[in-house]
């Protein structure tokens, strides 16, 4: 009977890790059907109503950063929209001249408008559209931001840094909208302008902004005299003097379009100024009248 009894105990040790592998009371002994779903991941987004420590037309999530817009930065977003329809099924992102980058910086430029109080053309401000990078939008990004910066003159356009929100910033007078000017000539080429108080001896002022829909880069580029046509209107309107054959003895134009890839993105504004060629201003043309800029 002796040989018998490490059996009859392996045997009971069996039984006992047996009945240890079975289900406890209340399981249901599927060890995968109770972990949570994990959740899909979603590509970044960067944030609106932000500063920036600087600028780039493509975003990436490892180089993003902000700053709080009470200290120096060099740009503001202020919006984030969403591409949509054939555009977000695309492949690759919208390039230069494609209808959904036009869309993108309209809303863009709404947005700026309704936060600055103004139109942005109208002062010493520009608006740059960010893009995801390549990588990011084939892992599903579909977003672009609207950022605004603060330049140093209408000739220079490279954004500088400033402090403070730009929020409600061409609401009133401000220092920032473009007013009289001093331009400087090369021979009969303008080389820059400089910003000086109306009251001051100047020869040219800022009068408005005219949209240019339906040309290419290259077509405006070749139509300059249109350019001036649409500036002169302005200026008569400005002045409050008469749009007919006197008002080239009353003033010429300049007028500055944006970049050639702005005018791809679908930014068509151009700034007019009134140019006086043979006598120097000492006080705004706005409202002068036939009296205060005479024909000559």
């Amino acid at each position: 009977m002796r040989r018998w009894l490490p059996a009859l105990a392996l045997v009971g040790i069996t039984t006992m890790l047996l009945a240890g592998c079975g289900p406890a009371r209340g399981a249901d002994g599927d060890l995968t059907d109770d972990w949570p779903t994990l959740r899909v991941p979603k590509p970044f987004t960067p944030a609106t109503d932000t500063c920036l420590p600087r600028i780039t037309s493509v975003v990436q999530a490892s180089t993003y950063e902000t700053v709080d817009c009470a200290r120096s930065h060099l740009a503001e977003a202020i919006h984030v929209g969403t591409f949509t329809g054939t555009a977000a099924q695309a492949g690759t992102r919208p390039g230069p001249g494609s209808t959904a980058l036009r869309a993108a910086r309209s809303e863009c430029d709404q947005r700026a408008r309704e936060v600055l109080g103004g139109d942005w053309h109208t002062a010493r401000l520009t608006l740059t559209l960010s893009l995801p990078s390549g990588p990011a939008w084939t892992g599903g990004a579909r977003w672009f931001r609207c950022d605004l910066s603060e330049t140093d003159s209408i000739d220079n356009t490279r954004p500088v840094n400033r402090v403070g929100s730009l929020r409600g910033a061409l609401i009133g007078d401000t220092p920032l909208t473009h007013g009289c000017f001093d331009p400087k000539l090369i021979g009969d080429n303008l080389n820059y302008m400089a910003p000086v108080l109306c009251t001051e001896p100047h020869r040219a002022e800022f009068v408005g902004v005219y949209e240019e829909r339906d040309m290419s880069w290259g077509e405006f580029t070749r139509a300059g005299e249109q350019a001036h046509r649409r500036c002169m209107t302005l200026i008569a309107a400005y002045a409050a003097v008469p749009n007919n054959s006197d008002l080239p003895y009353r003033a010429g134009s300049i007028y500055y379009p944006p970049s050639q890839r702005e005018w791809e993105e679908g930014d068509r504004g151009v700034r007019c100024f009134l140019w006086s060629d043979d006598r120097k201003l000492t006080r705004s043309m706005r409202g002068a009248g036939p009296e205060g800029l005479p024909a000559i």
